[in-house]
């Protein structure tokens, strides 16, 4: 389960390097296209790798619900709370868009089982809109230049 993140985190950082090298000499031209298509594919890989984390996080959560005895309620809603958060728990609701793994009272009131959804799901999707931002931006760019190279005479 681990092998999905690492191979995106491994990508982030081919990726990184790709961008640390626009800094040499040699570097393809027209240059800022490049950067920014590297750059793009950078956060592509890092929103990839932190969605990933919190995907197989949810997926646990779930698999170990009903797995065995002393799995009912969701043992990720019980290891590492008190008892009174505990008090009352009946079910759980899990989503993976946006992820998160939710605890619920009888009363109806919810707890998440794990606070680090919150910024995984806020990281992800700044990282994909930075890179979707950015392969725009070179789209444009590349535009721009072809009508500029087209009024030339």
């Amino acid at each position: 389960m681990i092998a999905v993140p690492v191979a995106c985190a491994v990508g982030a950082l081919i990726a990184g390097l790709g961008v640390v090298a626009m800094a040499f000499p040699g570097r393809p031209e027209p240059w800022p296209d490049q950067l920014m298509r590297r750059a793009g594919a950078t956060a592509a890989w890092a929103a990839a790798t932190v969605y990933s984390l919190g995907l197989f996080g949810v997926l646990a959560s779930e698999h170990a619900f009903g797995d065995g005895a002393d799995s009912i309620p969701a043992p990720a809603c019980r290891d590492g709370f008190d008892e009174a958060t505990r008090e009352g728990l009946t079910h759980h609701r899990s989503s993976y868009l946006p992820l998160r793994f939710d605890c619920v009272r009888g009363d109806g009131s919810v707890y998440s089982s794990d606070p680090d959804y919150g910024w995984m799901n806020g990281a992800s999707a700044a990282l994909a809109l930075g890179a979707a931002l950015l392969f725009i931006g070179a789209g444009y760019a590349a535009e721009l230049r072809a009508r500029k190279a087209a009024k030339t005479p």
